[in-house]
Order: structure tokens, then C-alpha cells, then sequence
């Protein structure tokens, strides 16, 4: 298998990306899920990340910010991740804003352009068959599920986004673009702010 260049991955990745966006808008236009109004936060939620592509993706678009901003969301990324390892060190899942919000009230992104998968799918009901056929499925956040519930009244089935195949797309993209060295390299298992405080990752 070639290994990719940077650039090659990015461009195969943000076409990953559209194909998540489209799904999603799908499914939440069905049901007509807006993230307007909406009294919860998903940028609060606490996720981990699982690929060098998407880490290295998200740098690609930190390096474009101006050097004052990107300071700035450095700085609140190493506080994040203080407050995220003093709440599980208390048995508590962490609850804080990503550091890439700009907007806490709007829940805006400063980098939306290069947020991860999970940021892009969160929200809506969607499945995933797990190689030995096992069906993970998630309901959507709690507003979608009100939503899908109002929807199924009628008799109707929500649509249900199947990420699999989107899975194995990122899945292979993240062999294209490590390599060889894939085997030998630590797995990645962490949160937006640990990928920033830990700065762009080394595929060597």
C-alpha cells in the first residue's frame, strides 16, 4: 500500500467529511433537528479520538489561525485537559468546553472547517456493524431523540445514519497516510485538547 503525502490525505479526508455531512443532514432534516435553541452543549460532551490522520488534519487548520489565537486556544487546552485529569481522578466523566469554541452560548467551532468525524456525526440515530456483525447503535443526542419520538408517531421510521462504510473509508485513509508504521506507533485515544497540547503528531 503507497503511503500518502499530507496533502493527498487532507483532500481524501475532507471528502470523507462531506459524505458525513451529507448523511447527517439527511437524517436531521427528516426529523427537523436543529441545533438551534438547544439548552445542551455537544462541544461539552467529553470524546476521544482514534486517528493520526484526523490529529494531524486538525493541525493542518490550527497552523492557519493567527498566532494570538492559537496561543489563546493552546492556553485553554492545557486547562482543559488539568480539569478533565482532576475530574477523572475523581471518578467523574468530564464536563467542559472544548477549547476550539468560540462561542460558548452558540456552541460555535473556531475551527470548523477541520473538526473531527465524531464532532460531525454527533447528534443523529446511527449504527455501526462491527466486523463480527455486532450492531452498535446510538439514539442521537437528547433533543433528536424528542425529535425522533414526534417523528414515529405517525408510524414512520427514522432514518438512521450507517457510518460503517464512512468507518472504513477513515480506517483505510489512516493506513494510507501513517504506513508502515502503523503497528509500531503508540494508538491514538485522545480529546481535542490533548491533541493540541501535545502539538502536531509524529508518524515516526
Amino acid at each position: 500500500m503507497n503511503k500518502l503525502t499530507p496533502k493527498a490525505a487532507f483532500r481524501k479526508l475532507a471528502a470523507i467529511y462531506d459524505k458525513m455531512v451529507a448523511q447527517y443532514g439527511e437524517a436531521a432534516d427528516a426529523i427537523g433537528l436543529t441545533c438551534e435553541g438547544c439548552t445542551d452543549n455537544c462541544c461539552l460532551s467529553f470524546f476521544q479520538h482514534h486517528t493520526y490522520v484526523e490529529w494531524a488534519y486538525m493541525w493542518e487548520g490550527l497552523k492557519q489561525l493567527p498566532a494570538d489565537r492559537l496561543e489563546e486556544i493552546k492556553a485553554r487546552a492545557q486547562d482543559y485537559v488539568d480539569q478533565a485529569q482532576a475530574a477523572l481522578a475523581r471518578g467523574e466523566r468530564p464536563h467542559i468546553m472544548c477549547p476550539l469554541n468560540i462561542d460558548e452560548k452558540q456552541g460555535i467551532c473556531g475551527l470548523y472547517k477541520h473538526r473531527l468525524m465524531i464532532c460531525r456525526m454527533h447528534g443523529v440515530p446511527n449504527l455501526l456493524v462491527k466486523p463480527n456483525g455486532q450492531q452498535v447503535q446510538f439514539p442521537g443526542c437528547y433533543r433528536c431523540q424528542e425529535r425522533t419520538e414526534a417523528y414515529e408517531q405517525d408510524g414512520k421510521m427514522a432514518p438512521v445514519v450507517n457510518r460503517t462504510s464512512l468507518y472504513k473509508d477513515l480506517v483505510m485513509l489512516e493506513m494510507q497516510f501513517v504506513g508502515k508504521n502503523l503497528r509500531q506507533l503508540p494508538k491514538v485515544d485522545h480529546t481535542i485538547a490533548e491533541m493540541i497540547v501535545l502539538g502536531s503528531p509524529r508518524l515516526r
